[in-house]
């Protein structure tokens, strides 16, 4: 089977993501600290001349490094994107399995009598925007139910569109501590959640990545 085999690498994915955001990290700490240079600040002086109260190579080799941490932190994430979709659609191919053999056995003279089953899919006006490719064992995301592999329909009052990773972080931001509804697409059925964003022992008040779709 391949499934166990991609999600073993794609854990360990998730891993290297995490040192190359710790990384990341600790260069925007150093150069954003008081007194320092920022991630694009200038490095001359108001007359022009080298900056003389900074370490200037040091400065542009966590630059250089930082930047080398970003292409590589979207590699990885990309590669996870695609682990998560051949996990997710092993998911949807062994559902769809199971309901044929279902169906196979069922009385012809029972059909037509589910209309009283929800079709929860009617009530979804947008497609999926976002993927959660990542979640942290203990946090609001995990508490609160979500799962890797979800797609988000709708976070709050964002859907699809434009500026999406600002317009999440916003509304997250907005509603610290106060509960969020979501819409989210679950191995191919529609899943209604309330989360609350909030502060805990790790990063962020979710816990957990969004991978753009």
């Amino acid at each position: 089977m391949v499934a166990p085999d991609v999600k073993a690498e794609t854990m360990k994915l998730m891993d290297q993501r995490g040192a190359l955001e710790a990384e990341m990290d600790a260069i925007i700490a150093r150069l954003t600290a008081a007194g320092g240079p920022g991630i694009t600040g200038g490095l001359v002086d108001a007359e022009g001349f080298p900056r003389s109260d900074i370490d200037i190579p040091n400065v542009l080799a966590q630059r250089r490094r930082l930047a080398e941490l970003r292409n590589d932190h979207k590699d990885v994430t990309n590669k996870i994107g695609k682990n998560l979709e051949v996990l997710h659609s092993a998911k949807l191919s062994r559902n769809e399995q199971s309901t044929s053999r279902r169906s196979d056995t069922t009385d012809p003279s029972h059909f037509g009598s589910s209309q009283s089953e929800p079709m929860e899919e009617d009530h979804v006006t947008g497609l999926p925007f976002a993927m959660i490719d990542e979640i942290a064992d203990g946090s609001p995301a995990s508490v609160d139910g979500l799962q890797l592999g979800d797609e988000i329909v709708k976070f709050g009052n964002v859907e699809a569109g434009d500026q999406l990773q600002e317009r999440l972080m916003s509304e997250a931001l907005s509603n610290e501590d106060s509960q969020v509804s979501l819409v989210i697409i679950r191995q191919g059925s529609v899943v209604n959640l309330t989360i609350t964003p909030r502060k805990w022992h790790g990063r962020g008040l979710l816990g957990c990545h969004f991978r753009m779709l």
